[in-house]
């Protein structure tokens, strides 16, 4: 990785606050966001599905997996970026830091039902079966086990902590990948603001 950038991944379950920390970091560090899971809606409404159709077509069709992975290490050739996705810590290889957040499944099936104004239970049940489809797929077309999380540095239960808690513990990992100090300061080469 060139010197001078900074690549942080983002990577957790339906409803853990991936995308609420990921807009904070792009917003504190002025950092470029790539979303993966805004690829794969993207794609599912260029051919005309629902997200839940462009699933169940994904599974059948390893190139669109392929596709969304391959513009997330694309998007890592550049500085200063957060990538968001379930398997962006294992994508890019050469993260940073490399971040897995995480929650009860009934507390982010909770989230997810405000989010999309559905009920509790059909969240959960969503979520289940969305969580059961990716993990199979995941394992088919890659070997990776979702479950895995041995090649994080942060792991974090959001749950125990509201979105400007864990945001501060990601700032304070962050601003600690330097030896001189706070990397939001514009001092230290991972911030080229």
């Amino acid at each position: 990785m060139p010197k001078g950038c900074l690549v942080i991944t983002v990577s957790g379950l339906a409803g853990s606050g991936t995308t609420t920390l990921c807009r904070n970091l792009a917003r504190h560090y002025g950092f470029k966001h790539i979303y993966a899971g805004l690829i794969f809606r993207q794609m599912a409404k260029e051919m005309g599905m629902t997200l839940k159709e462009f699933q169940e077509y994904a599974e059948l069709h390893p190139e669109i997996d392929r596709e969304v992975d391959r513009r997330q290490v694309e998007a890592a050739r550049e500085c200063n970026v957060v990538i968001e996705g379930r398997l962006a810590g294992w994508m890019v290889k050469d993260a940073d830091l490399k971040i897995w957040l995480d929650a009860p499944m009934m507390e982010r099936a909770r989230r997810v039902a405000r989010r999309e104004g559905v009920s509790v239970e059909e969240a959960f049940v969503g979520i289940a079966e969305r969580e059961k489809g990716n993990r199979k797929r995941y394992l088919n077309l890659y070997g990776i086990d979702i479950d895995d999380k041995s090649i994080y540095d942060l792991i974090i239960n959001t749950a125990h902590w509201n979105p400007d808690g864990v945001f501060a513990i990601v700032k304070a990992a962050i601003d600690h990948l330097y030896p001189d100090g706070d990397a939001g300061s514009g001092a230290n080469p991972g911030n080229k603001r």
